[in-house]
């Protein structure tokens, strides 16, 4: 009985050690297609199901999903590996498969003027540490901000220097140069921006420092004065007659980048069926009404055209009266570039026909 009973424990053993070789190993008519940068793995072998011409049932579909997944997983156990922070990670390499972006890449941050000045001299930044040694207090404190090292605004006397006057307020001075390097700094970054969009900006005044001040000039330094507030002018009260600012632009509004799950999918969904739409969206609507500003300004264009070329073909009159290369006035009758043509109706004295009565030249001109 012992015997029999460790025969039938090896024999389940080997069993299990069959089945885990077989879930490893996946077996394929065809070979899958790897993109292991985007961890894609395209499999065109088609289902059982789809062969007979029946749906595939779940079961087939999940047993599919396993295989092509576990397929993709060794794939990935073949490729070279590092540790990083006590953890095993496998490089991947570059993808292949270039996937449609829906909102277009990001613009490079222009460089600002010390940012160019520093690349042109090769100076490179330095990483300093936000914490220092507060003498003090005694403490490990913040460089910057809120309760930092050798905050001198806690202090409640101040030694007047040899060379300032005894009577000035020293705290008042102080906060003085505050604001002044606050508003500074506020300048040197809005010049920053306007060099970006390549757009003049006001001087610190708000205009240039000339004698006399142009409408474009006040307007200008006007618009920045309303929009350099916190909400960028949307509650700057107005005058009774001004009119609403020109040109301030419409606010992008992004879709959330979680969440909204149904909508997203709804948006790829919309986007790959335009993407595999053989036949490209046609507006009829625009495209008539490009079509009718098309003849509206090719017939506009020829009218044109007539009229100056029969300026140029009038010519000038003679000294009796007698137009160059024409008819004379008592002539009726067909003229180029003249008022004396062929007409049906109009007044006896341009030169048509009238009934009872005989042909008149064109108007003479003085």
């Amino acid at each position: 009985m012992e015997g029999q009973s460790v025969e039938e424990l090896l024999a389940k053993a080997e069993r299990d050690e069959a089945d885990k070789l077989q879930r490893i190993t996946v077996h394929k008519e065809l070979e899958l297609e790897f993109d292991l940068g985007n961890l894609l793995a395209s499999d065109r072998n088609p289902p059982t199901g789809l062969r007979r011409g029946e749906p595939p049932p779940e079961a087939e579909l999940r047993a599919l999903a396993r295989d092509n997944t576990q397929l993709l997983i060794n794939q990935l156990w073949q490729l070279p590996t590092e540790r990083v922070e006590e953890a095993l990670v496998a490089r991947l390499p570059e993808p292949t498969t270039r996937l449609p972006r829906e909102k277009p890449v990001p613009r490079p941050r222009p460089l600002t003027r010390w940012q160019q000045f520093a690349r042109l001299k090769g100076i490179r930044p330095k990483k300093k540490t936000n914490l220092v040694w507060d003498e003090v207090s005694g403490q490990w404190r913040r460089r910057w901000g809120y309760q930092r090292a050798r905050d001198d605004t806690k202090e409640w006397l101040i030694e007047v220097p040899g060379s300032a006057d005894p009577l000035e307020d020293q705290f008042a001075k102080r906060i003085q140069a505050k604001k002044e390097r606050v508003a500074k700094n506020e300048l040197n970054r809005l010049r920053n921006l306007a060099r970006a969009h390549k757009s003049r900006l006001p001087s610190s005044a708000g205009m240039h420092p000339t004698g006399h001040q142009s409408k474009q000039e006040l307007g200008r330094a006007l618009q920045v004065a309303r929009v350099s507030t916190a909400s960028v002018g949307r509650f700057q009260e107005r005058l009774p007659k001004e009119k609403a600012p020109r040109g301030s632009g419409k606010k992008r509004k992004f879709q959330p980048l979680f969440g909204d799950f149904a909508a997203e999918k709804k948006s790829q969904l919309e986007m790959l069926r335009l993407m595999n739409s053989k036949k490209p969206q046609l507006d009829v609507t625009r495209a008539a009404n490009k079509q009718m500003r098309e003849e509206d300004q090719e017939e506009a264009a020829k009218r044109r055209k007539m009229s100056q070329k029969g300026k140029r073909k009038g010519g000038r009159q003679g000294p009796g009266g007698r137009r160059k290369g024409g008819p004379p006035p008592s002539q009726g009758g067909k003229r180029k570039g003249g008022l004396g043509g062929k007409m049906n109706s109009g007044p006896p004295g341009w030169g048509g026909k009238r009934k009872g009565g005989q042909h008149q030249g064109g108007k003479k001109r003085k």
